[in-house]
């Protein structure tokens, strides 16, 4: 998912840095990365490394560990939005089962025990279930709630919060706001590039199109999360 963000031809990158880090000796996985990201900054002149995953909050504690130099953006979305998106995925789908399963003391069917036992198993079933989208509510407020704990324990100076819908009012400040807390120069160039990616049709539209009685059990399920975003400045 990473390489095709840097060239048209991935594969052709894949072979050149595979000898290069084949040949480096046993060491702690982080400096494994730092190789890496030395590589591909010299090949493509880049001045920093900007890692985005979702639901890595809960990693914030373990990525301090290991990349004490690291800055860290929170960017984050109306909850309800970014639950409805959750509940779409199969990544996430299989999360909120996995919560789910943790959190009760009832035993799932067991179709779905026996599908999360086997390796082979074809996982269609799991994703295709039916869900209250209020439990991607709950998953998404868990997550902030968490998440927002670990970094307040952060030095101020190494985080920033950035929402989405600030990024759709004012991208060329936001983004330059993103540059400068990076240590990197906002470039015209990549202003306009990340401008033009932004989309303001998905500004709370697919929340606000679910039916009166789900639309408000979700936000229901998202007000833990919203009102801790509210307390720490950031909603």
């Amino acid at each position: 998912m990473t390489l095709p963000h840097l060239t048209d031809d991935p594969d052709a990158l894949f072979d050149a840095l595979e000898p290069e880090l084949c040949r480096r000796p046993a060491a702690p996985v982080a400096d494994h990365y730092r190789a890496l990201f030395g590589l591909l900054g010299a090949r493509f002149g880049g001045r920093a490394v900007v890692e985005r995953s979702g639901y890595s909050l809960r990693s914030v504690p373990r990525l301090r560990e290991v990349f004490p130099e690291a800055r860290f953006v929170h960017l984050y979305r109306d909850g309800a939005d970014c639950a409805l998106s959750m509940s779409r995925h199969p990544g996430f789908r299989l999360i909120q089962l996995m919560a789910e399963r943790a959190e009760t003391t009832e035993s799932l069917p067991a179709g779905l025990e026996a599908l999360l036992s086997d390796d082979d198993a074809d996982l269609r079933p799991l994703y295709e279930r039916s869900v209250p989208v209020a439990e991607f509510g709950r998953l998404w407020s868990h997550t902030i709630v968490e998440g927002l704990a670990h970094l307040s324990r952060l030095p101020a100076a190494i985080r920033m919060s950035l929402s989405y819908e600030s990024l759709l009012d004012a991208p060329e400040r936001e983004l330059t706001r993103l540059a400068h807390h990076l240590g990197v120069e906002p470039l015209p160039e990549w202003l306009a590039a990340g401008s033009a990616l932004l989309d303001g049709d998905r500004r709370g539209t697919a929340a606000a199109a679910l039916p009166p009685a789900e639309l408000a059990a979700l936000r229901e399920s998202c007000a833990p999360g919203a009102r801790a975003l509210s307390l720490a400045g950031a909603g």
